[in-house]
């Protein structure tokens, strides 16, 4: 892996709206793009199982599938099979499966358990041998809408890219088919009704004002006991994640005395996020939560230790618009943040902004990555590492 390689990631996302997994892929600053040469394929597969496989073989990001490009020459290699066949699918094209050993070997991987996804798969012919060695076929919707029904009979799932508006992915969702949806959900969305804060995000939005101005902890006690349900999730999430205390979080003095302010006021924003009904909330709270962690790790040894706490409000508010269907600029109406935070969400500017840039442009085509990471003064590799971390660290607290 090289000082210009980056890596960006494109949701694959189900019909009932949850992140099934990510296709991970290379940007160069460079080249401006995925790279494809058979080094720069392996060194990510090599990449990937180093950081998301502990020593004892577990494989950190759940059930979530990892979809990898490869090449004839990638897929010959034995350094592909260190990663898990059951979250593996190797993505290739018509030609290069065109080829006899090519196409044993791709047999063989799925003997083995792992995937085998057909790119361009539209045009597959209903009597192609390969329908029984693929696992995943890959097109646009309605271009390859005639073979899904030949490719679920076949036992092959039918994965739709190209996708470009909100429209057509409704559509595919509403055919039950997986969409790997880019950065769409960053395209504004017109809404029926706008959402709002419900009473519920109401309290939270209290309990955060309160929080940021250091109230008694009995206060903030009489405050959430207006909603039993919201203690019992907000202590699930702070219990979800790895704090080393070795000690169960069990009341909110509990949460404070042990953990402090600041760290509550980031579970209480991950909260106000959860509670949206939005029928996409799963998928732009992981996107959020991502966000925040990569954003988070980035300014570690960069920012002091609460101002980098911080970023991970700033990464969890960056879609929080999208969450309750209202603008950026009523939302913080709502909620009083620091002029830091409230610049970083408006414009991308100030201390907190161009983390959180660097968090969005980990996204597939959403943002100036490598630009980004030199006005940080931050490498590639630092910034991949706080990447896979951040994903295998949003499996433990998800919505």
């Amino acid at each position: 892996m090289s000082d210009n390689q980056f890596l960006i990631r494109s949701p694959l996302v189900s019909p009932a709206h949850q992140i099934l997994g990510y296709e991970l892929s290379w940007y160069s600053s460079v080249e401006g793009g995925a790279l494809s040469g058979d080094e720069e394929l392996l060194a990510l597969t090599s990449f990937a199982s180093s950081q998301l496989i502990k020593s004892d073989g577990t494989w950190l990001l759940g059930s979530l599938i990892l979809f990898f490009e490869v090449t004839p020459a990638v897929l010959a290699s034995e350094q592909i099979e260190v990663l898990p066949p059951a979250n593996t699918v190797f993505r290739m094209t018509l030609a290069d499966l065109s080829d006899g050993d090519t196409l044993e070997r791709a047999r063989a991987l799925r003997q083995l358990g792992y995937g085998i996804s057909l790119c361009n798969a539209d045009d597959l012919p209903t009597d192609s041998p390969l329908l029984s060695v693929i696992s995943h076929a890959e097109g646009a919707f309605g271009k390859s809408a005639s073979n899904v029904a030949l490719f679920k009979q076949a036992g092959v799932q039918t994965l739709v890219r190209q996708v470009d508006d909100w429209d057509t992915f409704d559509a595919c969702l509403a055919d039950g088919l997986p969409v790997f949806i880019g950065n769409l959900y960053n395209k504004p969305r017109v809404l029926t009704t706008p959402k709002g804060l419900s009473p519920a995000q109401v309290i939270i939005v209290q309990l955060m004002d309160m929080v940021r101005k250091n109230a008694d902890v009995r206060q903030l006690e009489e405050v959430l006991k207006r909603d039993a349900a919201l203690s019992y999730k907000l202590f699930r999430y702070i219990n979800s994640a790895s704090f080393g205390l070795g000690v169960e979080i069990q009341s909110l003095r509990h949460a404070v005395t042990m953990l402090g302010y600041s760290p509550l006021y980031r579970w209480l924003s991950l909260l106000l996020a959860a509670l949206s009904d939005n029928s996409q909330a799963a998928l732009l709270m992981q996107t959020a939560i991502v966000r925040g962690r990569i954003a988070e790790l980035a300014g570690h040894g960069i920012l002091p230790k609460h101002e980098a706490e911080n970023l991970f409000v700033v990464g969890m508010f960056s879609l929080l618009d999208r969450l309750l269907g209202m603008p950026m600029n009523d939302v913080l109406g709502h909620i009083h943040l620091s002029d830091a935070v409230s610049q970083a969400l408006l414009t991308r500017d100030g201390m907190y902004g161009p983390f959180l840039t660097l968090a969005e442009s980990c996204e597939k085509d959403n943002g100036p990555l490598a630009a980004t990471a030199d006005s940080l003064f931050i490498r590639a590799r630092q910034i991949n590492e706080a990447h896979l971390e951040a994903l295998a660290w949003s499996q433990k607290i998800k919505p």
